[in-house]
């Protein structure tokens, strides 16, 4: 495809879905050769570089559903690689922190994670990755939004019809 074409939206996806399958299939590789699965990988990164967060958060920032994310917890939990306990503004409401163990796991795996997705991108140079970044990071938000207020609108489209 010369440069000069214009890629339109279908076409992006696809190139941008194929990417996605191919890097994911790595990390997935990469990450259970760790002898952890995803959405656990995903609770203990977020602990070891946010530090100690609630269920909550951890489930907003892995983007697992409630039920997931308790599983991926009692499993870490079992495991001896997080401690659970109570916040002190909010009973209900439990703070998980990554036990000595769970640290040198996650450590271990995310070391390892890392140079595998870097080898499996060491097609871009430093600049095409930054080039890559910021475009990719603002059509994520911009589609994450958009979503959101397709939502907004057939939420309120749904309570008109039902008034």
């Amino acid at each position: 495809m010369s440069t000069s074409a214009q890629v339109q939206a279908p076409r992006l996806w696809i190139v941008l879905t194929r990417c996605h399958r191919a890097l994911s299939q790595i990390a997935e590789r990469s990450i259970a050769e760790a002898g952890l699965g995803l959405s656990d990988f995903a609770a203990l990164e977020a602990l070891l570089h946010k530090g100690p967060l609630t269920i909550t958060e951890i489930q907003a920032k892995v983007l697992l559903a409630s039920g997931s994310m308790t599983a991926a917890v009692d499993r870490l939990e079992r495991k001896g690689l997080v401690t659970r306990s109570a916040t002190p503004s909010d009973r209900r409401a439990k703070v998980l922190e990554l036990t000595s163990k769970g640290r040198r796991v996650v450590e271990a795996a995310f070391r390892r994670h890392a140079v595998e997705l870097e080898a499996a991108m060491a097609g871009l140079n430093g600049t095409e990755k930054r080039q890559l970044y910021g475009p990719l990071k603002k059509l994520g938000l911009f589609a994450a939004a958009t979503r959101a207020e397709a939502r907004k609108d057939s939420k309120t489209i749904a309570r008109k019809r039902e008034a």
